[in-house]
């Protein structure tokens, strides 16, 4: 079964089961500047597990691209990628363990075929000093499920990962507690590292055995499920949502329990292979298969399957991300497609491929084999491979100007330092110039280049902290104003510039509102004041505003109703409208919300500070609300 098989399987194994299907969020998060990526199937969906209705009910289901930056150092084994897609289901207040558990067991073992003597499971060992109990709940169903396959499954208590690596399994046990380094599901991890507000709960996880991988004693004198050494491979988990962390830091149940399930697509794809190496499946395979090709090299050949994996992976992802709207740059999201691509390229020179493979070519690799679930990856498949041939020419140039300054360097053995530059000024990897250092005879100080790296990395994270520090997730009063601030700053753009003018990206913090849209220039500073005009016009009408819930093929074919990215909305959207009493309309625009009542709560003097390039046919604008 292959990975497309296995998503419409999953879709329509909820679906009958009376959950709708809604469309995968883009992976560029809607109103949640507090980061960068959608990182998670939960992520778009938290409002509904804290109260907020779903148009959809209580029951959703869907397949959520995903992507994770902090697993790029990662890529190159045979599990970790950057991109995924998670099948999720969920429950707002609706079904819990007693459902969730045997669906889930039912998919995997009646619907993908898994042979349920290679599945183990997990559980939440509790937690005494924060009052929350032993998921012995689950581990009771999971015992019934198993005994219904004929398995007898024994559960035994573990704790921490390095408890497991030194207790092992015993005969007949499959069903494992851990404290909650493991077993506990929040977006800020384990239950004292997250704020307060902030909605949690134990999980239960789902591990595939593969059996032909001997344990390797570096992860640990013994195995155990979640052990690193690649016997065992997480496939699902079923997050039990709970909990809410109070200020004083001890925990109330959540007014509704809900279920956050999700299962990594192509983890479940190695799984139904029955082969641990993920780029073995169907939608890794055909970049994979197209390297062998123009190389001539095999994928099964050892010292080049490094290189395989990464060109796959970063070029999958560097695709999606174009399709969703982030193109490279030096900044935030286009930072880590340009990442994606120059690392790619790198791996394309070790293969000496750098005149046969062009890495655009990948945009039509992707396109196929995801053709009838994105099918706009099909309809942009020339913009993508456009925008990546221009990125890697770029880079090859950039090389070209790196080449000249190492030789410059290379009288004696390059510094840590010298190295660092080499990276941030010339794009030039470490690895690179340890290889070009080798074939001079000299070394390179890589501890001093780590440290180095170190530092300019806590600087970024500081900055990073900083920078999304307090954002729209937080729906603070001045988060909100300015949210609905920046709904009529568009349609003040548009007013002024004309219907050409779409969002192409926001950040909205509790002190500061930045824009992007499409426009092809500059934008001067008087057209820049009737903007601000018009703003603080409908500011001080006192404007209503209005939400509506409307089918999107209706909302998409009303001219009155502005939007952005439309297919990744469900069928039913949110329309706001602001009005005032005179019936004037301000702004009428999709949108997931949250807005002001009334415009006349926005407190402030709206004014624009800035207004700038941030990419090819994309402008900038920073605003305000300065106190009168």
């Amino acid at each position: 079964m292959n990975s497309s098989e296995i998503r419409q399987k999953y879709l329509d194994f909820f679906n009958e089961r009376g959950h709708a299907v809604i469309p995968s969020s883009s992976l560029r998060p809607e109103n949640d500047p507090t980061t960068l990526f959608t990182g998670s199937g939960m992520q778009p969906l938290l409002p509904y597990f804290l109260g907020e209705e779903h148009s959809k009910g209580t029951r959703v289901v869907n397949s959520q691209k995903c992507f994770r930056a902090e697993d790029i150092e990662e890529v190159g084994d045979n599990r970790h990628t950057t991109f995924f897609e998670m099948l999720g289901n969920w429950s707002f207040g609706d079904y819990f363990k007693k459902e969730q558990l045997p669906w889930v067991f039912g998919f995997l073992t009646d619907v993908v075929g898994l042979n349920p003597q290679k599945l183990y499971v997990t559980a939440f060992l509790g937690d005494e000093v924060l009052g929350i109990p032993k998921d012995t709940e689950s581990a009771d169903i999971w015992k019934e499920l198993f005994k219904g396959k004929g398995i007898n499954a024994r559960d035994a208590e573990i704790g921490s990962e390095e408890d497991g690596g030194k207790r092992g399994m015993k005969e007949g046990e499959r069903i494992f507690y851990y404290d909650s380094s493991k077993n506990w599901w929040s977006r800020a991890g384990k239950p004292e590292n997250m704020p307060a507000g902030e909605p949690g709960g134990p999980d239960s996880e789902v591990f595939y055995e593969f059996t032909d991988i001997e344990h390797d004693s570096r992860f640990g004198e013994h195995c155990h499920p979640n052990c690193d050494c690649g016997r065992f491979m997480e496939i699902g988990n079923s997050v039990f949502m709970e909990y809410l962390k109070k200020e004083d830091g001890s925990f109330e149940p959540l007014a509704q329990k809900n279920v956050d399930f999700g299962g990594g697509l192509e983890r479940i794809a190695a799984a139904a292979n029955d082969d641990a190496d993920m780029f073995k499946i169907d939608s890794l395979r055909g970049i994979i298969s197209e390297i062998e090709k123009v190389s001539g090299k095999s994928y099964s050949e050892e010292q080049y399957r490094e290189d395989f994996r990464v060109i796959a992976d970063h070029m999958r992802a560097a695709v999606f991300m174009i399709d969703d709207g982030v193109f490279p740059s030096n900044t935030e999201q286009g930072y880590f497609v340009r990442r994606l691509i120059r690392r790619s390229v790198m791996k394309v020179r070790s293969l000496n491929l750098a005149e046969s493979f062009p890495l655009g070519t990948v945009a039509h690799i992707v396109a196929e084999v995801y053709k009838d679930f994105y099918p706009a990856l099909k309809e942009k498949a020339d913009i993508i491979d456009k925008t990546i041939t221009e990125e890697e020419t770029r880079f090859n140039l950039t090389l070209e100007k790196g080449m000249k300054e190492f030789e410059k360097l290379s009288s004696s053995d390059i510094s840590g330092h010298d190295a660092f530059v080499l990276f941030t000024t010339y794009g030039f990897p470490l690895e690179l110039t340890e290889e070009l250092a080798v074939e001079k005879g000299i070394s390179v100080e890589k501890a001093a280049f780590d440290e180095e790296m170190e530092r300019h990395q806590e600087l970024s994270r500081a900055g990073s902290e900083q920078k999304f520090k307090g954002g729209l997730a937080d729906q603070s009063q001045k988060t909100v104003e300015y949210h609905t601030a920046t709904h009529l700053l568009l349609a003040g753009l548009r007013k002024e510039l004309g219907d050409n003018v779409h969002q192409a990206g926001s950040n909205i913090t509790s002190e500061r509102l930045r824009f992007d849209f499409t426009h092809p220039e500059k934008v001067d500073r008087e057209t820049l004041d009737r903007i601000e005009g018009f703003v603080n016009s409908a500011i001080k009408a006192g404007a209503h505003v209005e939400t509506e819930t409307m089918k999107k093929e209706d909302a998409e074919s009303d001219p009155t109703v502005e939007g952005s990215f439309w297919e990744k909305y469900p069928d039913e959207v949110k329309v706001y409208t602001i009005r005032d009493d005179n019936g004037i309309v301000y702004s009428r625009e999709l949108c997931g919300g949250p807005h002001v009542e009334n415009t006349a709560t926005i407190r402030g003097v709206f004014k624009i500070v800035k207004e700038s390039s941030s990419s090819a046919g994309v402008r900038r604008i920073k605003a305000v609300l300065e106190e009168d």
